[in-house]
């Protein structure tokens, strides 16, 4: 059906509907946006998409006032003034890309390790990392590093996939539904949709979050618990079903590696790794006769606990029985971990045993037969209907990998992973380790890299080291030993190691759609001062920084260069399967954006832009034998492009006739398909692969054919992660590379294969009653991260924020609401307002995420009530843990991925002396331009906004 446009009468002509995809938030919601005489007139929600289904949220609606933004970039800028100051002249393209070329050029001529390229929340990861890959810099990564990498990790590395884009609730059959950690800005309208589904029938919505908002509100229990104790919480939870014989053994046995032999023989290399055969391939015991055999021959009736000997005449145990032993250790008992958690004892008792009472007694059947991987033959399919959601909340910590592996570990012990009721992968997951990419490095002079940059490491030797198997290749250290599995990099490192030149100086920091001045760094203040900071000869740390933005953000004021960007309704973007994908469990889906009005401004999409700079400095993939470029703009490539034959951004109407899906050759109509389609994908997956896809053969097979995989993949959930275990044996000196002395012990402790659960460092040696609370942010519901605050509409319903805190606090600090209260922690302090709440854990306090801004960012008035009463925590945080004394600079990140430890965060509060001063702090001075300040009223109405 086409779906482009439609004629409406209105009362001065004809309107006309253009459908796409909003970019309000990551939701990445179909719209359809009402043009009158080429102006964007109203948007609403596309009833057609697979993802929204027609709901659009405040953000999405208001998407009209971002396209309008006074605070919109006009040109390419050259800075004038002092960086910070926000002082440019206007230049045209031709210089600017020139610039950039130049300095671009010289680097990778010489050492492409001295461009450190990192976008933020782009959605073209897939492309910027080609591009990348094809510079030859190691240092390339986008924004996961100080979101949520430790959910995605955990996931990849248990069980090939995770919560929000890997996978979804399966709302209409769950019996039980828990949340843990999740504000309302990631999958915003399917997590509302779905909610409301389980509140039309009644299923039971349990809330785990310090603070009671959004969907913790509407929840039916809410658990308050203490920031960063959730791991101690779930795996309580897992104790208390082991205790009760309350998990699935056959699901255990059939899908994980639970019955897989652990060897046991201290003193050697390999203690603590699965036994293998000659083909590495994992050893089982048989229950019945104790034989040792192929964990991957049919019909096995595989052992769980036990010590057996193998072949070669040392020991071995079942992975289970590593598990049971470690978690019904008293140390998981309620009673243990009710004082920790904040959570009564009773009450983890009870949530443990209707967890069980849904999985168990109501079970969920599908009267639709399968076949597994090993080829038997099930008549239908079993459901445990108990289903889990969670993001940043829980990952956002220093124990934050651990903690998502422990909820994964939940999941699989109750057998609810992709099972009728339970959790779903959505396409192209599940993807387990063994389908994905190691992490590429090596840095040479006008050479590509030989593969993609991030990775998921399977061991210490996968890791990115120099020749003195120490020193990090990459400036942020990710795949080092201070992060090893840091599959999405670490952003939120980049600036601070570059200023320390630590491991390395760099001469030019690229940045995409990334705040890092302001929100997107954890210490707003220090970050300012280092992009600020000069060496001895007055020169700049960092020499050269070039940004590219839409909007005049704080970033912007520090930058060198800018090359500015669209609006997402002026562009073309490419959801892709090769990136951040939008499919539902029972669809393979991907979409597009594309110009729905053209720019009344100089200014240029960012991925054309960054083509174009590929064909300057000729780098492979973008011009041809004669120098010339490959692809005239990103609309070319996203047609175009071949990852691999066949395979490109784009999964639908491939193929010379339009007629693949998947698979297929380029077809030069494919975005035309797309816009007529409404700007989506959608093919639905086979009934009989609707389920257990991680061992479901007509998965498998769907999957291969439309391109998702290239063959079968092994995907058995790893209870046991031997990769940690690999890590611990070299912190142990028993196999190369060994990590240096001083990070031997914390890969020992935290490199636990069983999932674990240890206190955050920030609160190592810090002194409780100095800093007695927790500290967070929640992401408000109308807010997407720093640019909702240009917006005309969302700015009337946070204009400003404060910080609320218990009421038996604010009655041992006197502090009443509206007061002003100094709050102070390690790094520093800020003056903020304060609001009384009693719904939030009794040792924390929060306020909404990046409402603050800088006196003269985004267009606003310099007086405005974001500059003057808004507050950010990050002038709070820091990216390093406080001085430990040993000279060394710590990450204050999580020490297997590198995961940003946002909310390990602590404080003290107390009320200013003096209230008489109606002003946050600090007061950040306020930067110039480029953009003026917009109009004191907005009107907008049928012929024109201002």
């Amino acid at each position: 059906m086409n779906q482009i446009s439609r004629a409406e009468s209105g009362a001065d002509g004809k309107t006309e509907i253009r459908k796409t995809t909003c970019y309000m938030c990551a939701c990445r919601c179909g719209i359809n946006v009402h043009m009158k005489d080429e102006k964007v007139h109203y948007i609403e929600g596309n009833r057609d998409h697979p993802i929204n289904k027609g709901v659009l949220c405040a953000k999405g609606s208001a998407g009209i006032m971002q396209h309008y933004s006074p605070a919109r970039l006009k040109k390419p800028l050259l800075r004038t003034g002092k960086r910070g100051e926000g002082k440019f002249k206007e230049i045209e393209w031709d210089e600017a890309l020139g610039l950039a070329t130049d300095w671009l050029g010289k680097v990778r001529s010489t050492d492409p390790r001295k461009l450190a390229f990192f976008t933020g929340r782009d959605q073209s990861q897939s492309m910027t990392g080609w591009w990348a890959q094809n510079f030859g810099t190691p240092n390339y990564a986008a924004h996961g590093g100080f979101c949520s990498v430790n959910m995605a990790a955990a996931g990849i590395y248990t069980m090939g996939g995770a919560f929000w884009e890997f996978g979804a609730p399966d709302w209409e059959r769950t019996e039980l539904f828990m949340i843990f950690g999740v504000a309302e800005d990631h999958d915003s309208n399917p997590i509302k949709m779905g909610l409301g589904r389980l509140k039309e029938r009644g299923v039971k919505v349990i809330g785990v979050n310090p603070v009671r908002t959004g969907y913790n509100a509407i929840a039916d229990e809410w658990l308050g618990i203490t920031p960063g104790t959730d791991g101690l919480l779930i795996l309580s939870l897992v104790h208390e079903l082991l205790r009760a014989g309350n998990i699935d053994l056959d699901y255990l046995i059939r899908y994980t590696n639970a019955p897989w032999l652990v060897i046991d023989d201290t003193d050697a290399a390999d203690h603590g790794l699965f036994a293998r055969d000659e083909d590495g391939v994992a050893l089982v015991a048989n229950r019945e006769t104790g034989m040792i055999s192929a964990s991957t021959l049919p019909g096995l009736k595989p052992a769980l606990k036990g010590s057996f000997t193998l072949g070669d005449g040392r020991k071995a145990t079942p992975v289970f029985e590593l598990l049971a032993k470690t978690y019904l250790d008293e140390q998981y008992a309620p009673d243990a971990v009710a004082g920790r958690t904040g959570i009564e004892a009773a009450t983890i008792r009870r949530i443990a045993a209707e967890i069980a009472e849904a999985a168990f007694e109501r079970e969920v059947v599908i009267e639709q037969p399968w076949t597994d991987m090993k080829g038997e033959r099930h008549e239908r399919m079993v459901g445990r209907p108990v289903a889990f959601h969670a993001m940043r909340g829980i990952s956002a910590h220093s124990n934050g990998f651990q903690t998502c592996r422990a909820l994964h570990l939940l999941q699989i012990l109750v057998g609810s992973i992709d099972c009728p009721g339970g959790f779903r992968f959505k396409p192209p997951y599940p993807r387990p380790v063994a389908g994905q990419p190691r992490p590429h490095g090596g840095a040479c002079a006008d050479t590509p890299l030989s593969g993609p940059h991030l990775g998921y490491p399977r061991g210490p030797e996968d890791l990115l080291l120099e020749a003195d198997g120490e020193t990090a290749e990459r400036i942020d250290k990710a795949f080092s030993w201070d992060a090893p599995l840091s599959a999405h990099g670490l952003m939120h490192m980049v600036i601070s190691n570059a200023h320390a030149r630590d491991p390395y100086g760099i001469d030019v920091l690229f940045l995409y759609m990334a705040n890092m001045a302001w929100n997107s760094s954890m210490n707003t203040t220090s970050v300012m001062d280092m992009l600020t900071d000069t060496d001895e000869n007055g020169d700049y740390v960092i020499p050269k920084i070039i940004y590219s933005d839409a909007y005049s953000s704080e970033m912007v004021a520090f930058a060198d260069l800018i090359l500015p960007d669209t609006t997402y309704l002026e562009r073309h973007d490419c959801i892709s399967l090769l990136d951040r994908p939008i499919s539902e469990p029972e669809a393979l889906c991907d979409s597009i954006r594309w110009p729905v009005v053209e720019p009344d401004r100089d200014v240029r999409g960012f991925q054309s832009v960054l083509l174009d700079l590929g064909a300057r400095l000729k780098l492979p993939g973008m011009v041809d034998e004669a120098g010339k470029a490959i692809y005239k703009d990103y609309a070319d490539y996203i047609v175009n492009h071949q990852r691999k034959p066949g395979i490109g951004p784009l999964s639908g109407w491939r193929g010379e006739n339009g007629d693949k899906t998947g698979r297929g050759e380029p077809n030069p109509e494919q975005l035309q398909r797309y816009i007529e389609n409404g700007g989506f994908s959608m093919v639905h997956v086979p009934e009989e692969a609707h389920f257990f896809k991680h061992a479901n053969r007509a998965w498998s097979d769907w999957a291969i054919t439309h391109g998702l995989q290239d063959g079968p993949v092994e995907n058995i959930f790893q209870l046991y992660l031997e990769p940690l275990r690999k890590f611990q044996l070299a912190a142990a000196g028993k196999v190369k590379p060994v990590p240096p002395e001083h990070q031997r012990d914390r890969i020992r402790r935290c490199f636990e294969p069983l999932p674990c659960w240890y206190p955050p460092f920030y609160e190592d040696g810090l002194e409780e009653s100095e800093y007695p609370l927790h500290a967070i942010t929640q992401r408000p519901a109308a807010m997407y991260h720093s640019w909702g605050s240009q917006n005309a509409w969302l700015r009337q319903i946070h204009g400003e924020n404060a910080l609320y805190v218990p009421g038996a606090i604010c009655d041992r600090e006197k502090l009443t609401d509206g007061d002003w209260a100094l709050v102070t922690s390690p790094s520093g302090q800020i003056r903020v307002k304060v609001r009384r709440m009693d719904a939030v854990n009794g040792s924390t306090m929060w306020t909404w995420n990046a409402i603050g801004k800088r006196a003269g960012a985004w267009a606003l008035d310099k007086g405005a009530p974001e500059a003057t009463r808004g507050f950010l925590l990050n002038h709070l945080i820091d990216e390093l843990l406080p001085p430990k004394g040993d000279g060394r600079r710590w990450a204050n990140s999580d020490p297997i991925t590198g995961q940003a430890a946002w909310f390990d965060l602590r404080v003290s509060i107390r009320r200013d002396p003096d209230q008489s001063t109606g002003h946050s702090l600090p007061e950040t001075q306020a930067q110039e331009g480029p953009a003026a300040s917009g109009p004191e009223t907005v009107r907008f109405g049928l012929e024109k906004a201002q």
